[in-house]
């Protein structure tokens, strides 16, 4: 059996049992600012399982994929060296929204491992919540009783543990529950069952978790509170179940990693299976390269912060594990088109962004490399100064610099340090990473965080109705649904309060997609609020953020709304811009361009794209063109809801790592231009009214940034250019399509000034303008020796100065000391002949310390300086004498 048959049997059997087979979400969460990644099945449906999203199901079922990296740097390091540590892998998930519980969930489970994947009953134990005193929690004695039932297993093959083995949490907060396990005997016929001394485990596999969520925690370190409805969510590693129904006792190899472990074995000229080591770092590359393709794929690229540099880490690890096999060139980017080749049947984003996976690693692994050789650098110059010191330790300080700047592992720097005979300061390392993390703790996604009482909010009266869709959208009725005022809720706030609003329906649109949120002012019979801004931080809750100006509001009063109208309608340009940008920037560009973010206010767009050069000035021309053409042919907007699979036939471009329901909003603006998209738009493209690109630049690798602007944005623009260049015209008193002309003919009448003003300081330096430098030569034992001071602060002067009069002399020694500057400018030159008895680097250095400076150079030419210009003639005089000395 296949790994992808283990999926499509797993997902097969739950869609039988009434569960909706549900698509793997991003790996970058979209409702959770605590998580970094994806890191279970049931992220996807936190806010699900909360009560505060419905869904037209009660029961799922999924193949998560997830990245688990961004903890200990332990953690990482046991990644190639373990069967079953990975960084990327798949979790298949069967979850229970308030629907069927322990009973059905324990069944479920039973049935698929032993008659639909044939795993013998024989090798499998069971464990059970054990209870924790801490959280007053009790054992699991339901659970226990259910497994007994269904499987007929004794007790001493159903385990009781505590809270760190049977107690589940995707993080700090949110949903979570006891749970039990199941585990499978990987060496043979088990002949005693494990117990609770961790000792018995060994031999044991974890291979399916099964979660039955009951409480929710709604901040750190809170209390549990009951959920609404008990709810099942479970999570069964796709490698280790394929690993156990193909019969192998590593993840390593199943059907799942041996394509890619056979291109790096390709790639690096080894056998995999000869040498431990190379295994090690062949398994590092194949499992970085999962993770690199899907992190790329899904929009995250390798940078310095967040998760960003979790994959620079990651990546960079695998590199440095590639130079180890001997691989002397970038071929990461090899490894990953592997990954496509083997993954993209089941996750056609690979396919639809391969270009940007393989020119991401490709730039990456470039500059690792020479990053990787300066850290050698590095580690030798630090061994050079502890030899010297006599110590033999390399701090923990330098360890961990290696590790943060240059994304050495410590690991690796522990290796070469034994090879060279030194130890290093882990304690002190880990000091530093201690520091490290503490500084960078992840804060969050792009999102705020979402406060209890919002969620509190969220969870009691469910989504918002917008009536920003309908007729112009700017105006409208609603009722006080809920206020806050300082994060607290309260019946009614005064004049002068600082609030946040809810209503059970309202036209002001929240900030979500990139488009900023909605101002204006809503009006009730005995008050006013000036609303500042509108944001959707749980749900689809609109919060309407602003002051009372007048009188009182409180919960239950009716109001009317009214956006600011003129500021709506800009918004709504720059955003149907960016569709038409997006469309032309593909087009131009290529398709592996794809949206990083964007930014839509009323004075101007921002957009964020993947591409990996900058712009040339005539692709810039054609996107402005293509956009310009589109608002020309002034075509109506078709905005459409449709369930997805329906949209993606229809050519509807998704954005990198969005979230997106069953039914989606589908916006065409223009001819050709289809996106799936939440927020306001034009009528007909005409309304944009012109489109102006005003910069292109790079903001991140692989990511490039467009400012634009529309409309009158755009009219305010071409007024100031023309206005400047108007002032520029009349002080260069030229019409303003001449000013460039006259510019440039300024510019090259100014190096032509330069040049002559050159040749002029050369003339006076060698003695044009009266002073005849050559008849101040002197002959010593032999030897014409020229030793003068020239006001002269240009050191290229001064060495052409030098250049000619050892040409005029044709035999002899020039030593020259510019004293035009600050500080002396120095020159010595010796003609071939005489280098075996003169050398310019030794006489120079003489007469750069008497000046309180430093000289060095080659026999024939030598340069330098110092700074007691009082001490030059002196200095001059010693070099005559060092010439009579040693010659």
């Amino acid at each position: 059996m296949k790994a992808a048959d283990v999926r499509r049997k797993f997902l097969e059997f739950f869609k039988s049992k009434g569960h909706e087979v549900v698509a793997s979400s991003s790996l970058v969460p979209s409702n959770d600012p605590t998580l970094l990644f994806a890191v279970a099945g049931m992220v996807q449906f936190k806010d699900v399982f909360t009560g505060i999203e419905k869904r037209s199901y009660t029961r799922a079922a999924t193949s998560q994929k997830c990245v688990r990296a961004g903890g200990k740097q332990n953690d990482l390091d046991e990644v190639g060296k373990t069967a079953r540590h990975h960084t990327f892998f798949e979790m298949l998930g069967n979850f229970s929204f308030g629907d069927y519980f322990k009973e059905d969930a324990i069944a479920y489970a039973w049935e698929l491992l032993t008659e639909v994947y044939k795993i013998d009953k024989s090798r499998l134990v069971i464990t059970v919540f054990g209870g924790d005193a801490d959280e007053k929690l009790g054992a699991d004695d339901e659970a226990r009783a259910i497994w007994k039932r269904v499987t007929g297993l004794s007790d001493d093959r159903i385990i009781g543990l505590g809270k760190k083995d049977n107690f589940w949490a995707a993080g700090d907060v949110g949903p979570m529950g006891p749970c039990s396990e199941i585990h499978y005997f990987i060496d043979g016929a088990p002949k005693a069952w494990p117990t609770t001394d961790p000792a018995t485990w060994k031999g044991w596999l974890e291979i399916w978790n099964l979660v039955f969520m009951q409480f929710e925690r709604r901040t750190v370190g809170g209390p549990l509170f009951a959920l609404p409805a008990p709810s099942i969510d479970t999570g069964a590693g796709l490698e280790r179940v394929t690993s156990v129904v193909q019969g192998v006792t590593s993840n390593y190899d199943t059907d799942l990693f041996t394509g890619i472990l056979a291109k790096a074995a390709q790639l690096s000229g080894k056998k995999y299976g000869a040498n431990p080591d190379a295994d090690t770092s062949m398994r590092v590359i194949a499992d970085h390269a999962r993770c690199t393709a899907f992190l790329i794929a899904d929009g995250v690229f390798p940078d310095k912060t967040g998760r960003n540099y979790v994959l620079r880490r990651i990546f960079r690890r695998a590199v440095r594990h590639g130079k180890l096999l001997g691989i002397d060139k970038p071929f990461m980017h090899e490894v990953c088109k592997e990954v496509v080749a083997e993954m993209g049947a089941q996750y056609p984003e690979l396919v639809e962004r391969q270009t940007t996976i393989t020119e991401v690693a490709l730039e990456e692994e470039k500059r690792f490399r020479d990053t990787l050789d300066r850290g050698l650098k590095l580690l030798d110059e630090e061994f050079g100064a502890l030899t010297k010191q006599g110590k033999k330790q390399v701090p923990g300080q330098t360890v961990f610099t290696l590790y943060d700047t240059f994304g050495f592992p410590d690991d690796l720097t522990e290796i070469i340090a034994n090879e060279r005979g030194f130890t290093v300061d882990k304690a002190g390392f880990d000091a530093e990473m201690a520091k490290a993390q503490e500084r960078s703790k992840f804060s969050g996604s792009d999102q705020e965080a979402i406060t209890s009482e919002i969620k509190a909010v969220a969870k009691e009266l469910g989504a918002t109705k917008f009536l920003g869709y309908e007729g112009r959208g700017t105006t409208g009725e609603g009722v006080v649904k809920a206020i806050l005022v300082e994060g607290q809720r309260v019946q009614n706030a005064g004049n002068g309060a600082k609030v946040s609003l809810v209503f059970d329906q309202t036209p002001f649109y929240g900030e979500s997609g990139g488009q900023i949120g909605d101002t204006g002012q809503v009006t009730a019979a005995s008050a006013t609020v000036r609303i500042d801004d509108t944001k959707k931080p749980a749900g689809d809750v609109h919060v309407l953020v602003g002051t009372v100006t007048k009188g009182s509001i409180a919960v239950g009063d009716k109001v009317s709304f009214a956006v600011d109208d003129e500021r709506r309608e800009r918004i709504r340009a720059n955003h149907s811009a960016t569709h038409l940008l997006h469309h032309a920037l593909k087009h131009v560009l290529g398709n592996h361009v794809a949206q990083k973010g964007s930014l839509v206010a009323p004075d101007r767009l921002r957009f964020d794209f993947a591409h990996f050069s900058p712009m040339t000035e005539d692709q810039k021309r054609k996107v402005e063109d293509l956009v310009n053409d589109e608002i020309r042919r002034n075509k109506d907007s078709v905005i459409e809801v449709l369930p997805i699979e329906q949209a993606k036939q229809r050519g509807a471009v998704a954005m990198f790592g969005e979230k997106y329901g069953d039914q989606v909003r589908v916006v065409s603006i223009g001819g050709e231009s289809i996106e799936f998209c939440g927020g306001t738009h034009v009528r007909r493209a005409g309304d944009i009214g012109m489109f102006k690109i005003l910069s292109e630049a790079g903001v991140a690798q692989g990511v490039r940034r467009i400012e634009a602007v529309t409309g009158a944005g755009a009219l305010d623009y071409l007024r100031k250019l023309e206005d400047e260049l108007g002032k520029t015209g009349q002080r260069l008193k030229a019409q303003p399509f001449e000013v460039a002309t006259r510019v440039e003919k300024m510019l090259d009448d100014q190096k032509a000034l330069d040049r002559e003003i050159e040749k002029l300081k050369q003339r006076l330096a060698s003695g044009g303008g009266g002073r005849d430098l050559l008849a101040e030569t002197v002959t010593i034992k032999g030897i014409k020796v020229l030793a003068a001071s020239i006001e002269v602060d240009d050191a290229k002067v001064l060495r052409d100065t030098g250049d000619q009069l050892r040409d005029k002399l044709g035999s002899g020694v020039v030593v020259l000391a510019g004293t035009g500057g600050a500080e002396v400018k120095l020159v010595a030159m010796v003609t071939k002949d005489l280098v075996g008895k003169v050398q310019a680097g030794k006489l120079l250095a003489e007469v750069a310390t008497m000046l309180g400076g430093r000289a060095g150079g080659k026999p024939e030419m030598a340069q330098g300086g110092g700074k007691d210009a009082a001490a030059v003639p002196q200095a001059l005089d010693a070099a005559r004498k060092w010439v009579e000395a040693n010659a």
